[in-house]
């Protein structure tokens, strides 16, 4: 068994590639869908000796496929948004507790204790379906928060701009994270000017309104919020780990989380710095599931280990958590 302690406590590059290895073998062996997978590509846990050598399960397969990694029963299925028809993405999770540790210790890498904060969200599109792995997440953090106006709004903008006026020229440090349509609505709406918010988005019109590139929706909405950066976050149904972004696209990961860019025309092969292609994940926190996922996301890594969003495959459906398409 793998101590999931471990997997938040990684400390080096080392450490990572060690625990990655050992959960690959973990899941070769205890995952029924992986281990086909693999089979398939000829990978075993003999000829695995790298993070290029694992094999990525494509992301579909959380569509049409039960991932899991264990016996135990699921506490909880967390699935995709999706317009009518869609087959819609399921994760079955089976420990909470690593989800929730994934979170807040991901959320306190980046932003400092959420007790710091009075947490606003702005999620209608998450709100009116079940299922939402972000809803969760952000319902968490506004417990943790512990400000009695932290919560969420669905159509009160007047309340909300008047709330973040009002905390905002008290000096409160705020956030307000919310799905890219909504904060559009509230800025055209009341245009504001804040000094101690941080506005982050999660990306998607949910079909409300027209798409737009990264830098586009983050110029309105600065104008909108009167902010110098608007922050994001990357992160998606089939994960149980979350990367951010202080401003301009440009993401960090936890410790116990890595994106590689693989070959768009190869996608056994990778890509150096700076090169478009398909997005890879390794989320450790993902023990329980399948840790290692070819997204249908397109982006690029910097030499510092940071990356960008560009957009999706064209033949890509349309989910709740992409970002602009380009």
């Amino acid at each position: 068994m793998i101590d999931t302690t471990q997997i938040f406590n990684i400390a080096s590059e080392e450490e990572f590639e060690r625990m990655a290895l050992d959960i690959f073998r973990f899941q070769l062996k205890n995952n029924p869908v992986y281990k086909e997978f693999c089979h398939y590509l000829g990978k075993s846990g003999s000829n695995v000796r790298g993070l290029e050598q694992i094999p990525f399960l494509p992301i579909d397969f959380f569509k049409t496929k039960k991932v899991v990694s264990t016996t135990v029963k699921e506490h909880i299925v967390f699935s995709s948004s999706g317009t009518t028809g869609q087959t819609t993405s399921k994760h079955y999770v089976s420990d909470l507790d690593v989800y929730e540790r994934s979170f807040h210790k991901g959320f306190t890498h980046f932003y400092g204790e959420a007790s710091q904060y009075c947490i606003l969200a702005l999620l209608p599109s998450y709100l009116e379906r079940s299922g939402s792995s972000l809803i969760y997440m952000v319902n968490a953090l506004i417990d943790k928060s512990q400000h009695p106006e932290s919560g969420f709004y669905l159509d009160e903008m007047d309340v909300l701009a008047q709330t973040l006026e009002r905390l905002d020229a008290e000096g409160k440090k705020t956030l307000l994270i919310g799905v890219s349509f909504a904060l559009l609505d509230l800025v055209e709406k009341h245009p504001l000017q804040l000094k101690n918010t941080i506005i982050m988005e999660t990306g998607g019109m949910k079909g409300r309104r027209k798409e737009l590139i990264r830098e586009e929706l983050h110029d309105i909405l600065k104008r909108g919020f009167g902010v110098t950066a608007i922050h994001s976050e990357y992160g998606m149904t089939e994960l149980l780990s979350q990367a951010y972004s202080k401003g301009n696209g440009i993401f960090n990961t936890p410790p116990w989380m890595k994106l590689l860019i693989r070959d768009t025309e190869d996608p056994l092969s990778y890509l150096t710095y700076g090169k478009t292609g398909g997005i890879n994940v390794i989320d450790l926190a993902n023990i329980n599931s399948c840790s290692f996922i070819a997204t249908q996301d397109l982006g690029k890594e910097h030499e510092d280990g940071r990356f960008e969003i560009l957009g999706r495959f064209d033949n890509s459906d349309i989910r709740g958590c992409n970002l602009m398409v380009i």
